[in-house]
């Protein structure tokens, strides 16, 4: 069992989080981030890196994804470290007033500051309505690339016609020994400029692509051996397989963080508006997971609200001194 001691235990690794990570850097506190997804980013990697972004300040236009590396950089001198691919289970107080916070898969993290930085929630992948997909769940249907080597010289069908799709079938089509692009139209969502690769990859037969099609049903004795896909004229296709990985997008829920005792509303925690502090003290909430009246869900109005949640936590744990808040102008980054 992994366990970590921090500062600031972040739940929530998109970008509000990510900014969190600077600001408790700047008042010399260390970040730990848990998040559900195997990459840091949120939404902003996971569903739509390559979509530009326009209302960050100082940028007329910026890719979600390029932001995503902006923000890691600019938290890079404060260490934070990570628990990714893990979803934030059990949220305890300790008689000491600290935070133990328990993931899916049994890291522990203590820390004195809870920052619930969880976008919309935790975000689940969309299941499709096939009826036994439950029994081939990790004996051969995966619904996130956790590490694509796990694929090596195996036959992968990837289901969906995103970013994500797309983007893994262009990562897999190098390491598995063949690739199956399976989606119910011949128009994607993805960036063109994948959506070109990918057709020249088909084009060249390095990549399988079945348009105007679903797949509806899987079969297989102990794991996951063949796909059957139903086309959109009637006809039925039978696919060889060892995995299918249906990348539909993710569903956002507020999940374990509702049984927290924190105050709900609206499928959101409610805070206080002038702190972001929420009804368990030691515990903020930024971001899209937290509620206030004329809340505004941007991703610079979540910025915010990590610099002043931080700084009022700060004034909270330190009420014997002063805090006077200094200007990264004067007194530049200093690595913890």
């Amino acid at each position: 069992m992994n366990s970590f001691t921090t500062d600031v235990i972040v739940v929530g690794a998109g970008p509000c989080g990510l900014f969190a990570v600077f600001e408790a850097g700047l008042l010399k506190w260390k970040c730990h981030l848990v998040d559900y997804l195997p990459v840091v980013g949120g939404q902003c990697s996971e569903i739509y890196p390559k979509k530009p972004i326009y209302d960050i300040p100082g940028f007329p236009q910026v890719l979600a994804g390029d932001l995503v590396k902006n923000l890691l950089e600019q938290g890079k001198p404060f260490h934070p470290t990570f628990s990714l691919g893990e979803r934030a289970e059990s949220l305890q107080k300790l008689e000491d007033g600290k935070f133990r916070l328990t993931t899916s898969r049994g890291t522990e993290i203590i820390g004195s500051t809870v920052i619930l930085a969880g976008g919309l929630g935790c975000f689940e992948p969309r299941k499709p309505a096939i009826e036994n997909i439950v029994f081939f769940e990790d004996r051969g249907v995966e619904y996130i690339v956790r590490d694509p080597e796990f694929y090596r010289g195996k036959k992968v069908v990837i289901g969906g016609g995103g970013d994500s799709a797309l983007d893994w079938a262009l990562v897999l089509v190098e390491i598995a020994s063949h690739v199956t692009l399976v989606h119910r139209s011949q128009q994607f969502r993805a960036a063109p400029d994948s959506v070109e690769k990918a057709m020249k990859l088909a084009e060249n037969g390095k990549l399988g692509l079945i348009t105007d099609g679903q797949i509806i049903a899987l079969a297989g004795s102990e794991s996951l051996e063949r796909v059957t896909v139903q086309h959109n004229d009637g006809r039925m296709e039978s696919v060889e397989c060892d995995n299918y990985l249906p990348l539909f997008g993710l569903s956002p829920k507020l999940g374990p963080i509702a049984g927290w005792g924190l105050g709900i509303e609206k499928n959101a925690v409610t805070v206080n508006p002038t702190t972001y502090a929420t009804n368990v003290e030691g515990i903020y909430a930024i971001g899209d997971i937290c509620e206030y009246p004329h809340k505004l869900k941007l991703i610079l109005c979540g910025f915010h609200e990590a610099a002043v949640a931080l700084n009022a936590e700060y004034k909270r744990l330190h009420p014997e001194k002063k805090h006077v808040l200094k200007y990264t102008t004067v007194t530049g980054i200093t690595e913890l």
